[in-house]
Protein backbone atom coordinates (compact mmCIF):
# COMPACT_ATOMS: atom_id res chain seq x y z
CA UNK A 1 0.00 0.00 0.00
CA UNK A 2 1.19 3.44 -1.23
CA UNK A 3 2.01 6.51 1.11
CA UNK A 4 -1.19 9.06 1.51
CA UNK A 5 -1.60 12.54 2.98
CA UNK A 6 -3.44 13.95 5.27
CA UNK A 7 -5.86 15.98 3.89
CA UNK A 8 -8.12 17.19 6.71
CA UNK A 9 -6.56 20.86 6.96
CA UNK A 10 -6.02 21.25 3.32
CA UNK A 11 -10.11 19.73 2.63
CA UNK A 12 -11.14 22.78 5.59
CA UNK A 13 -9.48 25.33 3.38
CA UNK A 14 -12.83 27.36 2.16
CA UNK A 15 -12.65 27.06 -1.66
CA UNK A 16 -9.96 24.01 -1.97
CA UNK A 17 -12.41 21.77 -3.22
CA UNK A 18 -14.15 24.21 -5.87
CA UNK A 19 -10.85 25.02 -7.17
CA UNK A 20 -9.53 21.38 -7.20
CA UNK A 21 -12.73 20.89 -9.34
CA UNK A 22 -12.39 23.81 -11.56
CA UNK A 23 -8.49 22.75 -12.34
CA UNK A 24 -10.01 19.14 -14.09
CA UNK A 25 -9.47 17.36 -10.48
CA UNK A 26 -6.45 14.53 -9.88
CA UNK A 27 -6.29 13.61 -13.80
CA UNK A 28 -4.95 17.06 -13.94
CA UNK A 29 -3.86 18.39 -11.33
CA UNK A 30 -1.86 17.59 -8.09
CA UNK A 31 -0.34 18.98 -4.99
CA UNK A 32 3.29 19.37 -5.14
CA UNK A 33 6.41 20.17 -3.22
CA UNK A 34 6.64 21.94 -0.10
CA UNK A 35 2.86 21.41 1.37
CA UNK A 36 3.30 17.19 0.78
CA UNK A 37 7.21 17.31 2.36
CA UNK A 38 5.94 19.13 5.45
CA UNK A 39 2.30 17.73 5.75
CA UNK A 40 4.00 14.29 5.70
CA UNK A 41 6.95 15.51 8.22
CA UNK A 42 3.88 16.52 10.65
CA UNK A 43 4.48 20.53 9.84
CA UNK A 44 1.61 23.20 9.11
CA UNK A 45 2.86 23.70 5.44
CA UNK A 46 3.79 27.88 4.88
CA UNK A 47 2.22 27.87 1.24
CA UNK A 48 0.27 25.36 -0.85
CA UNK A 49 1.08 25.22 -4.55
CA UNK A 50 -0.23 22.81 -7.08
CA UNK A 51 1.09 21.34 -10.49
CA UNK A 52 -1.34 20.69 -13.48
CA UNK A 53 -1.55 19.51 -16.86
CA UNK A 54 -3.74 22.33 -17.77
CA UNK A 55 -1.54 24.99 -20.03
CA UNK A 56 -1.88 28.93 -18.47
CA UNK A 57 -4.18 30.30 -20.36
CA UNK A 58 -6.67 27.32 -19.45
CA UNK A 59 -6.13 28.00 -15.98
CA UNK A 60 -6.82 31.60 -16.61
CA UNK A 61 -10.15 30.37 -18.31
CA UNK A 62 -11.31 27.48 -15.88
CA UNK A 63 -11.35 29.85 -12.90
CA UNK A 64 -12.68 32.80 -14.27
CA UNK A 65 -15.48 30.48 -15.40
CA UNK A 66 -15.62 28.53 -11.67
CA UNK A 67 -15.63 32.67 -10.15
CA UNK A 68 -12.46 32.07 -8.89
CA UNK A 69 -10.05 35.38 -8.98
CA UNK A 70 -6.93 34.37 -11.09
CA UNK A 71 -3.91 36.68 -11.05
CA UNK A 72 -1.05 35.56 -13.70
CA UNK A 73 1.38 36.57 -11.37
CA UNK A 74 4.33 34.62 -13.49
CA UNK A 75 2.46 33.38 -16.64
CA UNK A 76 5.82 33.01 -18.97
CA UNK A 77 6.99 30.63 -16.41
CA UNK A 78 3.44 28.67 -16.46
CA UNK A 79 2.42 29.98 -12.68
CA UNK A 80 -0.96 31.46 -12.00
CA UNK A 81 -2.46 32.67 -8.49
CA UNK A 82 -5.65 31.51 -7.46
CA UNK A 83 -6.84 33.77 -4.44
CA UNK A 84 -9.34 31.47 -2.63
CA UNK A 85 -11.27 33.22 0.79
CA UNK A 86 -8.32 30.81 2.87
CA UNK A 87 -5.44 32.32 0.96
CA UNK A 88 -3.64 32.55 -2.17
CA UNK A 89 -2.24 28.82 -4.36
CA UNK A 90 0.09 28.30 -6.93
CA UNK A 91 -0.98 26.27 -9.48
CA UNK A 92 2.00 26.01 -12.37
CA UNK A 93 1.97 23.92 -15.16
CA UNK A 94 4.36 20.97 -15.83
CA UNK A 95 7.31 22.12 -17.48
CA UNK A 96 10.81 20.68 -18.17
CA UNK A 97 13.98 23.55 -18.79
CA UNK A 98 14.78 23.45 -22.14
CA UNK A 99 18.14 26.22 -21.35
CA UNK A 100 19.65 27.43 -18.13
CA UNK A 101 22.42 29.76 -17.54
CA UNK A 102 22.88 29.54 -13.59
CA UNK A 103 20.78 32.01 -12.80
CA UNK A 104 17.08 31.92 -15.02
CA UNK A 105 15.61 29.13 -16.65
CA UNK A 106 13.49 28.59 -20.16
CA UNK A 107 11.31 26.03 -19.78
CA UNK A 108 8.64 24.63 -22.19
CA UNK A 109 5.14 23.11 -21.04
CA UNK A 110 4.43 19.44 -20.55
CA UNK A 111 1.98 17.30 -19.71
CA UNK A 112 4.38 14.10 -18.06
CA UNK A 113 4.81 13.95 -14.41
CA UNK A 114 8.11 12.48 -14.26
CA UNK A 115 9.56 15.56 -16.51
CA UNK A 116 8.60 17.73 -14.42
CA UNK A 117 9.99 16.19 -11.42
CA UNK A 118 13.25 15.88 -13.24
CA UNK A 119 13.53 19.44 -13.16
CA UNK A 120 13.06 19.84 -9.74
CA UNK A 121 16.09 20.64 -7.16
CA UNK A 122 15.86 18.14 -4.22
CA UNK A 123 14.04 14.39 -3.66
CA UNK A 124 11.98 15.17 -1.31
CA UNK A 125 10.87 18.60 -3.24
CA UNK A 126 9.29 16.71 -6.05
CA UNK A 127 6.76 14.80 -4.33
CA UNK A 128 2.91 15.07 -5.85
CA UNK A 129 0.19 13.84 -4.05
CA UNK A 130 -4.08 13.70 -5.32
CA UNK A 131 -5.32 16.52 -4.23
CA UNK A 132 -8.43 14.21 -3.30
CA UNK A 133 -7.60 11.18 -2.22
CA UNK A 134 -4.16 12.35 -0.51
CA UNK A 135 -2.30 9.55 -2.43
CA UNK A 136 1.60 10.17 -2.73
CA UNK A 137 3.75 10.01 -6.53
CA UNK A 138 7.41 9.81 -5.73
CA UNK A 139 9.07 9.14 -9.01
CA UNK A 140 12.83 10.20 -7.40
CA UNK A 141 13.18 8.39 -4.62
CA UNK A 142 11.76 11.50 -2.36
CA UNK A 143 9.66 9.63 0.07
CA UNK A 144 13.06 7.17 1.42
CA UNK A 145 15.43 10.39 1.93
CA UNK A 146 12.08 12.62 3.49
CA UNK A 147 12.33 9.09 5.84
CA UNK A 148 15.96 9.38 6.32
CA UNK A 149 16.47 12.65 6.54
CA UNK A 150 18.47 13.47 3.90
CA UNK A 151 18.45 16.34 1.38
CA UNK A 152 20.06 14.80 -2.13
CA UNK A 153 20.12 16.73 -5.46
CA UNK A 154 17.36 14.56 -8.17
CA UNK A 155 20.29 13.50 -10.35
CA UNK A 156 23.59 14.90 -10.98
CA UNK A 157 24.44 17.58 -8.38
CA UNK A 158 27.17 19.12 -10.31
CA UNK A 159 24.53 19.47 -13.20
CA UNK A 160 21.42 20.99 -10.75
CA UNK A 161 24.00 23.62 -9.47
CA UNK A 162 24.92 24.55 -13.18
CA UNK A 163 21.19 25.17 -13.92
CA UNK A 164 21.27 27.39 -10.81
CA UNK A 165 23.92 28.51 -8.35
CA UNK A 166 21.15 29.40 -5.82
CA UNK A 167 20.46 25.53 -4.88
CA UNK A 168 24.25 25.61 -3.69
CA UNK A 169 22.57 27.54 -0.87
CA UNK A 170 19.15 25.87 -0.87
CA UNK A 171 21.23 22.57 -0.24
CA UNK A 172 22.11 23.95 2.83
CA UNK A 173 19.12 25.75 4.12
CA UNK A 174 16.80 22.38 3.59
CA UNK A 175 19.46 20.68 5.31
CA UNK A 176 19.31 22.87 8.19
CA UNK A 177 15.35 22.23 8.31
CA UNK A 178 14.95 18.51 7.55
CA UNK A 179 19.00 17.28 7.12
CA UNK A 180 20.46 14.98 9.94
CA UNK A 181 24.10 13.37 7.79
CA UNK A 182 24.84 15.41 4.45
CA UNK A 183 24.64 13.92 1.21
CA UNK A 184 28.01 13.47 0.45
CA UNK A 185 27.98 14.15 -3.27
CA UNK A 186 25.69 16.71 -2.92
CA UNK A 187 28.01 18.54 -0.14
CA UNK A 188 31.01 17.71 -2.67
CA UNK A 189 29.39 19.51 -5.39
CA UNK A 190 28.06 22.44 -3.54
CA UNK A 191 32.16 23.14 -1.98
CA UNK A 192 33.32 22.48 -5.44
CA UNK A 193 31.05 25.25 -7.22
CA UNK A 194 30.85 27.73 -4.09
CA UNK A 195 32.45 30.32 -6.09
CA UNK A 196 29.03 29.83 -8.73
CA UNK A 197 27.80 31.74 -5.85
CA UNK A 198 29.38 35.45 -7.17
CA UNK A 199 27.26 35.31 -10.64
CA UNK A 200 23.84 35.48 -8.32
CA UNK A 201 22.42 38.95 -7.03
CA UNK A 202 22.98 39.88 -3.87
CA UNK A 203 19.67 39.98 -2.64
CA UNK A 204 18.86 35.80 -3.97
CA UNK A 205 21.47 35.32 -1.45
CA UNK A 206 20.28 37.27 0.97
CA UNK A 207 16.75 35.26 0.74
CA UNK A 208 18.55 32.02 1.56
CA UNK A 209 20.69 32.61 4.19
CA UNK A 210 18.61 34.82 6.40
CA UNK A 211 15.97 31.16 6.06
CA UNK A 212 19.13 29.13 6.98
CA UNK A 213 20.15 31.37 10.14
CA UNK A 214 16.88 31.01 11.32
CA UNK A 215 16.47 27.37 10.83
CA UNK A 216 15.95 24.41 13.79
CA UNK A 217 19.89 22.88 13.02
CA UNK A 218 21.66 26.69 11.67
CA UNK A 219 24.59 26.37 14.01
CA UNK A 220 25.49 23.06 12.90
CA UNK A 221 25.39 23.67 9.21
CA UNK A 222 26.55 27.40 9.20
CA UNK A 223 29.66 25.19 10.64
CA UNK A 224 29.70 22.60 7.64
CA UNK A 225 29.17 25.63 5.45
CA UNK A 226 32.45 27.33 6.50
CA UNK A 227 34.15 24.35 6.57
CA UNK A 228 33.65 23.81 2.80
CA UNK A 229 34.29 27.03 2.00
CA UNK A 230 30.81 28.11 1.02
CA UNK A 231 30.64 31.66 2.00
CA UNK A 232 34.30 32.46 1.28
CA UNK A 233 33.69 33.93 -2.61
CA UNK A 234 30.88 35.89 -1.40
CA UNK A 235 30.85 36.36 2.62
CA UNK A 236 34.82 36.46 3.51
CA UNK A 237 33.99 37.51 6.28
CA UNK A 238 31.95 34.63 8.16
CA UNK A 239 34.89 32.48 9.55
CA UNK A 240 33.74 30.73 12.79
CA UNK A 241 30.33 29.31 13.61
CA UNK A 242 31.29 29.66 17.65
CA UNK A 243 29.54 33.01 17.87
CA UNK A 244 26.51 31.88 16.66
CA UNK A 245 26.43 28.47 18.51
CA UNK A 246 26.72 30.89 21.96
CA UNK A 247 24.04 33.44 20.73
CA UNK A 248 21.57 30.40 19.84
CA UNK A 249 21.92 28.88 23.40
CA UNK A 250 21.19 32.33 25.43
CA UNK A 251 18.39 32.88 22.61
CA UNK A 252 16.96 29.24 24.11
CA UNK A 253 17.88 30.19 27.61
CA UNK A 254 15.92 33.39 27.19
CA UNK A 255 12.94 32.53 25.16
CA UNK A 256 13.34 34.57 22.39
CA UNK A 257 12.97 33.27 19.06
CA UNK A 258 15.86 33.01 16.70
CA UNK A 259 16.28 36.03 14.64
CA UNK A 260 18.37 36.05 11.48
CA UNK A 261 19.59 39.87 11.18
CA UNK A 262 20.70 39.04 14.81
CA UNK A 263 22.46 35.83 14.19
CA UNK A 264 23.74 37.44 11.16
CA UNK A 265 25.47 40.34 12.84
CA UNK A 266 26.86 37.95 15.33
CA UNK A 267 28.52 36.24 12.39
CA UNK A 268 30.98 39.30 11.35
CA UNK A 269 33.43 41.37 12.44
CA UNK A 270 31.39 44.64 13.49
CA UNK A 271 33.76 46.67 11.58
CA UNK A 272 31.97 45.08 8.54
CA UNK A 273 28.80 45.27 9.14
CA UNK A 274 27.88 48.51 7.26
CA UNK A 275 29.58 46.89 4.27
CA UNK A 276 27.61 43.40 4.25
CA UNK A 277 24.77 45.03 5.33
CA UNK A 278 25.17 47.32 2.16
CA UNK A 279 26.70 44.44 -0.52
CA UNK A 280 23.79 42.06 0.48
CA UNK A 281 20.94 45.45 -0.69
CA UNK A 282 19.55 44.67 2.99
CA UNK A 283 16.38 46.69 3.43
CA UNK A 284 17.23 50.20 4.97
CA UNK A 285 15.63 49.07 8.35
CA UNK A 286 17.66 45.80 8.23
CA UNK A 287 20.82 47.38 7.70
CA UNK A 288 20.21 49.71 10.21
CA UNK A 289 19.39 47.10 12.54
CA UNK A 290 22.44 44.84 11.75
CA UNK A 291 24.80 47.50 12.09
CA UNK A 292 23.35 48.54 15.87
CA UNK A 293 22.97 44.92 17.07
CA UNK A 294 27.20 45.16 17.05
CA UNK A 295 27.82 48.48 19.13
CA UNK A 296 27.39 47.38 22.49
CA UNK A 297 24.66 47.83 25.07
CA UNK A 298 26.19 50.64 27.46
CA UNK A 299 26.11 50.56 30.85
CA UNK A 300 22.36 52.36 31.31
CA UNK A 301 20.80 48.94 31.72
CA UNK A 302 18.44 46.79 29.75
CA UNK A 303 15.53 49.36 30.20
CA UNK A 304 16.99 52.48 29.65
CA UNK A 305 18.80 50.58 26.73
CA UNK A 306 15.38 50.04 24.95
CA UNK A 307 13.63 52.50 25.58
CA UNK A 308 16.38 54.94 23.49
CA UNK A 309 16.92 52.15 20.92
CA UNK A 310 13.87 50.15 20.51
CA UNK A 311 13.13 46.61 22.11
CA UNK A 312 14.12 44.46 18.74
CA UNK A 313 17.70 46.50 19.00
CA UNK A 314 18.22 46.27 22.59
CA UNK A 315 17.57 42.52 22.59
CA UNK A 316 20.05 42.71 19.48
CA UNK A 317 22.71 43.71 22.06
CA UNK A 318 22.17 42.41 25.05
CA UNK A 319 22.18 39.28 23.23
CA UNK A 320 25.59 39.48 21.26
CA UNK A 321 27.19 40.96 24.48
CA UNK A 322 26.25 37.73 26.64
CA UNK A 323 23.91 40.33 29.04
CA UNK A 324 20.45 39.14 30.66
CA UNK A 325 17.70 40.46 28.75
CA UNK A 326 15.05 39.12 31.34
CA UNK A 327 14.55 42.78 32.76
CA UNK A 328 12.33 43.23 29.23
CA UNK A 329 10.83 40.45 29.25
CA UNK A 330 6.92 41.71 29.38
CA UNK A 331 7.76 45.40 29.44
CA UNK A 332 6.93 48.01 27.24
CA UNK A 333 8.73 51.01 26.88
CA UNK A 334 6.93 53.83 28.48
CA UNK A 335 6.29 57.66 27.11
CA UNK A 336 8.03 60.51 28.95
CA UNK A 337 4.38 61.87 31.03
CA UNK A 338 5.21 65.47 30.08
CA UNK A 339 5.64 67.76 27.33
CA UNK A 340 6.57 71.21 26.49
CA UNK A 341 3.72 72.93 27.49
CA UNK A 342 3.78 72.09 30.84
CA UNK A 343 7.18 73.72 30.79
CA UNK A 344 6.00 76.51 29.46
CA UNK A 345 3.40 76.85 31.94
CA UNK A 346 5.30 76.90 34.47
CA UNK A 347 7.17 79.65 33.46
CA UNK A 348 9.56 78.55 30.70
CA UNK A 349 9.75 80.43 27.59
CA UNK A 350 9.11 78.56 24.15
CA UNK A 351 11.91 77.79 22.03
CA UNK A 352 15.10 75.84 22.43
CA UNK A 353 15.03 76.41 26.55
CA UNK A 354 12.05 74.10 26.93
CA UNK A 355 13.93 71.44 24.97
CA UNK A 356 16.88 71.72 26.77
CA UNK A 357 15.17 71.33 30.03
CA UNK A 358 12.76 68.38 28.33
CA UNK A 359 15.83 66.37 27.69
CA UNK A 360 17.15 66.80 31.39
CA UNK A 361 13.93 65.71 32.63
CA UNK A 362 13.80 62.60 30.43
CA UNK A 363 17.46 61.69 31.55
CA UNK A 364 16.60 62.05 35.05
CA UNK A 365 13.60 60.04 34.61
CA UNK A 366 15.11 57.07 32.26
CA UNK A 367 18.20 57.23 35.46
CA UNK A 368 15.49 57.07 38.37
CA UNK A 369 13.94 53.83 36.06
CA UNK A 370 10.72 55.55 34.63
CA UNK A 371 8.95 56.81 37.98
CA UNK A 372 5.26 57.86 37.53
CA UNK A 373 3.88 60.96 36.83
CA UNK A 374 3.61 62.86 40.16
CA UNK A 375 7.53 61.79 40.45
CA UNK A 376 8.42 63.15 37.05
CA UNK A 377 6.07 66.41 38.10
CA UNK A 378 8.38 66.93 40.94
CA UNK A 379 11.42 66.53 38.73
CA UNK A 380 10.07 68.80 36.52
CA UNK A 381 9.41 72.01 38.92
CA UNK A 382 13.36 71.33 40.16
CA UNK A 383 14.46 71.64 36.34
CA UNK A 384 12.22 74.45 35.79
CA UNK A 385 13.24 76.20 39.12
CA UNK A 386 17.02 75.50 38.16
CA UNK A 387 16.43 77.02 34.22
CA UNK A 388 14.79 80.10 35.79
CA UNK A 389 17.69 80.97 38.03
CA UNK A 390 19.58 80.20 35.66
CA UNK A 391 18.00 82.61 33.44
CA UNK A 392 17.97 85.63 36.16
CA UNK A 393 22.02 85.05 36.75
CA UNK A 394 22.29 85.35 33.00
CA UNK A 395 20.19 88.53 32.69
CA UNK A 396 22.15 89.92 35.35
CA UNK A 397 25.16 89.20 34.11
CA UNK A 398 24.52 90.57 30.93
CA UNK A 399 23.08 93.77 32.39
CA UNK A 400 26.55 94.38 34.35
CA UNK A 401 28.33 93.90 31.49
CA UNK A 402 26.43 96.70 29.58
CA UNK A 403 26.91 99.15 32.25
CA UNK A 404 30.36 98.23 32.20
Amino acid sequence: MGVTLNLDRLAAREGFAALIEALGGPDQTRLVGGVVRDTLLGLDPADVDLATRLLPDDVLARLKAAGIRAVPTGIAHGTVTAVLPSGPIEVTTLRHDVSTDGRHAVVAFTDAWDEDAARRDFTMNALYADPVTGAVFDSVGGLADLEARVVRFIGDPYRRIAEDHLRILRFFRFHARFGDTPDAEGLAACSARANDLMALSRERIASELLKLLVAAQAVRVVALMIDHGIFRAVLPEIVDAAPLAELAEREAAAGIAPDAIRRLATLIPPAAAESVGARLKLSNADRKRLCAATQGPGDEGPRALAYRVGMASAIDRLLLAGEDVSALHEWTSPALPIGGGALVARGLSKGPQVAAVLRAIETRWIAEGFPPADRVDQIADAAVEDALAARIVDSASTASSGRA
